[in-house]
């Protein structure tokens, strides 16, 4: 059975973007059945260039990627989602979204990256920041996904994936 994981942040243009596009590399990768789905509680409507560029540049394929709205997960016909995280950056004073859809009880958990796209330094800054923040959250994917995720009770799962957000 599919362990369906729900990335959220604000506008669904870089972070969570990056997220679901190493999240789904690398469970394909792996052979693990996970799929990743990124959202937005304000959806920009465009995905950050940067973003795009660090997934592609790292062998991501990107193709059919959107700028979409989490309430494409809380209506009916919605995958049944296992995992929601939310990866904004609540220590710059970020409003995280907080996600009260989804079929069932999702364990929901807080992953902080620093927004990339505030980085200085021009374009060469941007672009270090967003390859620093993809290598940030695919460690920690690697980790999700060394997780018996198909035998976990909800309570280890959210332990041990709190735990995750702290390394």
């Amino acid at each position: 059975m599919t362990t369906h994981v729900l990335i959220l942040c604000t506008h669904n243009s870089a972070r969570s973007v990056l997220s679901e596009g190493m999240l789904n590399h690398l469970a394909a990768k792996l052979g693990r059945d996970v799929r990743a789905h990124s959202a937005g509680s304000a959806p920009s409507g465009r995905l950050n260039p940067f973003a795009l560029e660090a997934l592609t540049n790292a062998g991501v394929d990107v193709a059919g990627y959107r700028s979409k709205s989490w309430d494409e997960f809380s209506s009916e016909g919605a995958p049944p989602l296992s995992i929601v995280i939310t990866v904004c950056d609540s220590a710059a004073a970020e409003t995280c979204p907080v996600f009260f859809g989804g079929q069932g009880q999702p364990v929901k958990v807080h992953w902080g990256y620093p927004d990339p796209s505030n980085a200085e330094g021009g374009e060469e800054g941007k672009r270090r920041a967003f390859e620093l923040t993809r290598q940030a959250i695919g460690y920690r994917m690697l980790q999700l996904l060394a997780l018996p995720l198909e035998t976990m009770s909800k309570s280890d799962l959210q332990e041990a994936l709190g735990e995750i957000g702290k390394s």
